[in-house]
């Protein structure tokens, strides 16, 4: 026995090796042996190991299977970058790195990095001034503007002025979230100074910050969104400029500005011997306007940058979108990339590293920014940019402002009608679990059956997979997991995170029906809380309730199963008319329609996916009256008929 036991582990260390083998080929690039798109972002890249979390036994999932997810264990697509689950901070938030429950917050999810001092304010901030030390070569106001007061500042000069996050808060943040820092530099002073030299000045400027950083952050980027007409700089008062520049910014400028930047704040990470890498602010897509921005600025700029910036906020501006328009932007990310690529391309510049250093949605009216469906949406954002090789991804932001829903903060800001400052918000969840169940690679895989499913396979160091199932649709899945070349273990693993019945934008996140008794956020013990843990007989069966994430583990083992791919057509959504429940929602007595005269079986199961009810057949319909003593929640009912199976959700209130 001790003899079987020690060659089993050696077979599985075995496999590990030649997993790892396969690793470090493919990481050399996805075609051939070239540079990883993800380049440098790459250099910290580490194995990843996971322990078992805690998790309470259920009972196995049956049903008929409509979906069959395929997993190549040795078919290892990429490493995945380390900075791909980031975060943005901003000014307007106040001290944070003084609350503690919230620095925790943060480090669980293991962020990687951390953008600041923010998105636009970027361009007017003076990082080492304060209120009592205003800089002399500015306007008092900005073309199209009459504030006069529209300068921020890096420094703090009185202790009870907490209203603002100052740098050395930002820098206490960093250390307290093992983060490293993405600075956005105030390229707009180089346009709108009005001293004789103002680009030099501004770029001396920014390159004193990389001297005061001191090698805390990585990542430096020249400007934000700086061809906006948003941004300060974008267009300048020419009778106040000394050096010649022209009233409104194109790409070329740009570039030859950004030249400059990179040289001193070079020459300073020389000086403090800080390894920094800088980047370059490019457009997302294409605009009539904008049409030449990222082909000059690659030419002027892509052979000294380190890597190109891009922002995007997916759906409509300002439009109140529905579910099925911000779950389906998502497959924008890889558009994006290519874009600047065949823009640099053009230019006659490498291909650099992309990071997605700002993302969220624009959609606005029914609490869209706040819910269950943005944190999918992150979700499926962080698993494209794996799958398409951004080096980066960071999410708008932190915290910020209510905003009658449209607030794009994870967690609150305080001033949101019955939730506390700083807790968090459903995004948060979907993007602690994401990080948590995802190893170090991304594998390959394929999808057979229903549509709506996006699968985000990884392989952890430790020797297990890694798997999040992302349910776009409305109607219930049940799919089956095939993993090619991989020892099973004894058990799987899983977290379903799911929003509130029948509604469509939920303020609250429930994992594995737990949620918290407030009227927004989710769970407060979500690192403790018990997985739903499943044996493995011969095959992984999971529900995935409609409009979910899973996050499920597979423990390695030994033992390969056989692959099914096979899956039952005609279940995942009833045709309109097809099948009527009314009332619904109900208290447990309500009356189906259905199409066929004749049923064969009813069944009823809850979101997880267990049988509650049953009744067999033949049931005469059109018309069936039932009662059931259900507890109030989500179900689902399966008619099976000669036609096969069709779902229909039955909500009991």
């Amino acid at each position: 026995m001790i003899g079987r036991l020690a060659y089993s582990c050696n077979l599985h260390e075995m496999k590990r090796l030649f997993y790892y083998t396969v690793l470090i080929f493919t990481s050399l690039g996805l075609q051939g042996f070239g540079q990883a798109p993800q380049g440098f972002f790459l250099q910290d890249w580490e194995p990843r190991t996971i322990d078992i979390p805690p998790f309470s036994e259920k009972e196995p999932v049956t049903g008929p299977v409509t979906l069959a997810v395929t997993i190549d264990f040795h078919d290892t697509l990429t490493r995945i970058s380390p900075y791909l689950f980031g975060d943005n901070a901003n000014l307007w938030t106040g001290c944070m790195s003084n609350n503690k429950e919230l620095m925790h917050h943060i480090a669980s999810r293991e962020i990687g990095v951390l953008r600041g001092p923010g998105g636009s304010i970027s361009d007017v901030f003076f990082w080492n001034r304060n209120i009592d030390n205003p800089p002399e070569d500015v306007p008092a106001t900005l073309p199209g503007q009459t504030g006069e007061d529209w300068i921020w500042y890096g420094d703090r000069p009185y202790p009870w002025e907490t209203w603002t996050m100052d740098v050395d808060s930002f820098y206490r943040i960093l250390e307290q979230v093992d983060a490293t820092g993405m600075i956005t530099v105030n390229y707009g002073y180089a346009r709108y100074g009005t001293g004789p030299t103002p680009v030099a000045t501004a770029a001396h400027m920014a390159a004193e910050w990389v001297r005061y950083d001191n090698g805390r952050s990585k990542f430096w980027e020249i400007g934000n969104e700086v061809f906006g007409e948003w941004e300060a700089g974008y267009r300048i008062d020419t009778e106040l400029n000394q050096d010649g520049q022209p009233e409104y910014i194109n790409g070329t400028l740009y570039g030859q500005h950004a030249r400059i930047f990179i040289d001193s704040m070079r020459a300073a990470a020389t000086e403090t011997g800080a390894d920094i890498r800088i980047g370059l602010v490019m457009r997302d897509e294409y605009t009539p306007s904008g049409a030449a921005w990222n082909r000059n600025v690659a030419a002027q700029a892509g052979d000294l940058a380190d890597f190109y910036v891009v922002h995007s906020y997916f759906t409509p501006w300002n439009t109140n979108s529905g579910v099925e328009t911000i779950l389906q932007s998502y497959e924008k990310a890889g558009h994006f990339k290519s874009y600047v690529w065949n823009e640099a391309e053009a230019a006659g510049k490498p291909p650099l590293p992309v990071a997605l250093t700002e993302y969220n949605i624009f959609a606005v009216g029914s609490n869209q920014a706040v819910s269950h469906v943005n944190g999918m949406h992150a979700v499926l954002v962080t698993g494209e940019a794996m799958k398409t090789g951004y080096g980066a991804a960071l999410r708008w932001d932190l915290a910020n402002g209510w905003d009658n829903g449209n607030d794009h903060g994870m967690f609150s800001y305080g001033n949101e009608p019955g939730v506390e400052l700083y807790a968090p918000r459903p995004a948060f969840y979907h993007l602690y679990y994401l990080r948590k169940y995802t190893g170090d690679v991304l594998l390959g895989s394929t999808q057979t059956g229903a549509d709506g499913v996006v699968a985000i396979p990884t392989a952890f160091h430790s020797g297990q997979a890694g798997i999040t199932l992302v349910n776009t649709a409305r109607n219930n899945r049940i799919a089956r997991i095939n993993i090619r070349n991989f020892g099973f273990g004894d058990r799987f693993y899983t977290y379903t995170l799911t929003g509130e019945p029948e509604e469509d934008f939920s303020r609250k996140v429930y994992v594995n029906g737990t949620s918290n008794i407030g009227v927004a956020g989710g769970p407060e013990n979500y690192e403790t809380l018990p997985a739903e843990a499943r044996t493995i007989p011969d095959e992984i069966l999971i529900n995935l309730p409609p409009l979910s994430s899973s996050f499920i583990l597979v423990e390695a083992g030994t033992r390969e199963l056989e692959v099914n791919e096979e899956v039952t057509t005609g279940m995942p959504a009833a045709q309109n008319g097809q099948v009527n429940v009314f009332p619904n929602p109900n208290s447990g007595s309500f009356t189906i329609s259905h199409l066929e005269a004749e049923v064969k079986k009813l069944e009823v199961r809850d979101n997880l996916g267990r049988l509650v009810w049953q009744k067999k057949g033949p049931i005469q319909i059109p018309e069936h009256s039932l009662v059931m003593a259900l507890s109030p929640g989500i179900y689902f009912l399966t008619l099976s008929g000669k036609n096969g199976p069709v779902v229909s959700r039955l909500i009991i209130k």
